[in-house]
This record gives C-alpha cells, sequence and structure tokens, in this order.
C-alpha cells in the first residue's frame, strides 16, 4: 500500500483542523459511548459473578433441586453468558429492560414511573443547590479571611464530614418526629398535586442540598480566588473597580469552566447517589427500586437501574467536559 504524497492532509485530520470545536465534541461523543458499553459489561458479568442465585432464593432453602433447576430453565439462566448480554444488550438499546423476575412486570415500565420520581427529587435540589453554592463561593472570595468567609468555610466542612444518610436521619428527627412541620416518609403517587409533592420531598431535598452545596460552593470559591490572582484582576482593581463588581463581571465568567465541572459531577451524583436519600426517606424512586431488587437478586431491574445511572452520570460528565472547551477557547487547541 502506497503512503500518501507528502504534504497531503487525510480527509479526518482536514475535518478537524476545519472544525476543532466540531471534532472535540464528536470525540468526546464517541469516547461516552465507547465507556457506557464498557459500563454495561461490568454491570452484566459483575452480576453474573456475584454469589447466590436467583432461583433459590425466590424459591427458598426448602426447594428441591428440581424446582431450581426448573426456575432457571424458565428464565434462561442455562444459556452462555456471551449470548445472554448481547440479547439484553440489544434490547436494552431499544428501552426494553425485559419482565422483572419477581413481580413478572414490565421493567420499562416501572423505570419510567421512578426515574420521574428521582429526577423530580434531584431537579429541585439542584436547583436550589447550584445558584446558592455559586452566590456563597463569590460571597466567601469577596470576605476572603475574614468572619463570613471563615464561617461559610466552617459549615462547609462540617457538612462535608458527614454521611447523607447520617444528615438524613437528623433532620427526621428534628423537623418531623421533635416538631412535626416535616412528612416522613416521602411518599409520593400518581395524580398528586405539586405543591403536596413539594411538601413531601422537603426533607431529602434538604438533605441532598446540604451534601452537595458545600463541595459546589468551595470549588467555586477556589476557582474564584485562582483567578482573582491574574494581573488582568489586579489591573481593574487598579482602575478603580469595586472588588465585588470586579468577582461578578470578571473572575467568575473566566473561573466558568472548573465551575461547570464541578456544578455537572455533583448533578451526576444528585441523580447517582440519590439511591441512599431515598431509602433513607422510604421515596418510590430508581434508588429505592434497585435496592428493592438487589435484596431478591432481581437481576433484570439491577442492570437496568445500574446502566440507565452509569449512562445518566457518564452524559453529564460528557457535557460537563463540552461546556468546559466552549467556555475556554485554550482547550480546543491543545499543545
Amino acid at each position: 500500500m502506497s503512503n500518501p504524497p507528502s504534504g497531503t492532509v487525510l480527509p479526518g485530520l482536514r475535518f478537524k483542523q476545519r472544525f476543532p470545536l466540531l471534532s472535540l465534541i464528536i470525540e468526546r461523543c464517541l469516547l461516552s459511548i465507547v465507556l457506557l458499553f464498557a459500563v454495561s459489561i461490568l454491570i452484566f458479568g459483575g452480576l453474573e459473578a456475584l454469589p447466590g442465585d436467583f432461583a433459590t432464593t425466590y424459591l427458598g432453602q426448602s426447594a428441591t433441586p428440581q424446582a431450581v433447576a426448573n426456575i432457571r430453565e424458565e428464565l434462561g439462566l442455562n444459556r452462555p453468558i456471551v449470548t445472554r448480554y448481547v440479547e439484553w444488550l440489544g434490547h436494552a438499546v431499544q428501552g426494553d429492560f425485559g419482565t422483572s423476575w419477581a413481580s413478572k412486570n414490565s421493567v420499562s415500565e416501572q423505570i419510567g414511573k421512578r426515574l420521574g420520581n428521582s429526577l423530580f427529587l434531584a431537579g429541585f435540589a439542584a436547583l436550589i443547590s447550584v445558584p446558592l453554592a455559586v452566590c456563597l463561593g463569590m460571597l466567601a472570595v469577596h470576605f476572603r479571611n475574614r468572619l463570613p468567609d471563615k464561617i461559610i468555610n466552617v459549615i462547609s466542612l462540617a457538612a462535608i464530614s458527614l454521611p447523607e444518610f447520617f444528615i438524613g436521619y437528623l433532620l427526621i428527627m428534628f423537623f418531623s418526629v421533635k416538631y412535626g412541620i416535616a412528612t416522613f416518609p416521602a411518599t409520593v403517587y400518581d395524580g398528586m398535586g405539586f405543591l403536596d409533592r413539594l411538601q413531601a420531598i422537603a426533607l431529602p431535598t434538604a438533605t441532598l442540598v446540604l451534601v452537595v452545596l458545600a463541595h459546589m460552593m468551595r470549588m467555586t470559591r477556589a476557582a474564584i480566588l485562582s483567578v482573582m490572582s491574574s494581573a488582568y484582576m489586579e489591573t481593574a482593581e487598579l482602575k478603580g473597580l469595586s472588588a465585588f463588581r470586579a468577582i461578578v463581571k470578571h473572575a467568575a465568567p473566566n473561573a466558568l469552566a472548573p465551575i461547570i465541572n464541578v456544578i455537572a459531577l455533583n448533578l451526576a451524583y444528585l441523580i447517582v447517589g440519590v439511591v441512599v436519600v431515598e431509602v433513607v426517606f422510604v421515596y418510590p424512586g430508581m434508588g429505592q427500586y434497585m435496592v428493592d431488587a438487589v435484596t431478591v437478586r432481581d437481576m433484570p431491574v439491577v442492570q437496568a437501574c445500574g446502566l440507565i445511572f452509569a449512562a445518566v452520570y457518564i452524559f453529564l460528565n460528557m457535557t460537563a467536559d463540552i461546556l468546559a472547551i466552549v467556555a475556554n477557547p485554550r482547550l480546543r487547541h491543545p499543545r
């Protein structure tokens, strides 16, 4: 095979040179698809490697070997693992996650209801925590090394140090058990009014906000402080621009890329890490559905939930990466 003539630019390289931003976005999307495919293999293979068996769990310890063999045959567990994986992935790509082994209901239908509940909870937590974290981060920078900054840092460190289940139980104890001003458990259902839903998710939302707020605020503060040490910020201050206006108008926009990254990562945590909070507050979301399925080894449900959680996490990370590239032109032309 002959080599291309000297000075000839390959089509792929030519496209990358003419459209650097678009080519980077396409690369990130392809990389995310490959990563999700690899994660699907880990989810399916990892669950298959776990000790125990659904047939034995479902039938109980007194089950006869013939009954266990019949259940395995009915569920197709005797087929090769590669065949079952390819079949499962092919249906999952089409949105069909099969039938629950335990309840005999469609997994996709159940996930559709549960995912909406989880997104509603995580969405409201994000709606509160993101603007609050950015504002507190800018406020901490404005009063850096002074009392407001120290108070914000101490509270954020305390919030980071406490696990979400502990924060959740504290909120239940004070606001539900002791004072009776909040709803527990956090029960929502179809046809429930919007205000009633907000009242029901008040405590789990507060828990999620406290968990992610501190990290986003501290990273926002660090990113803005890094920009504040730049020469152009010193020039802005020498020209008489007030400190707070310099932060809002110049420092915050130039620190946008790392702020976007940390916000996207915490949003991903809100979706994936909501499992513990949903279990604590008995909230009918994806996390609770997955935990219930794990207890009875309902593999189709666990695999579907794991794949959806992974897809959301990878998608939000990809979005953060793309937004960082768009916000920072230097990332489009790496050396």
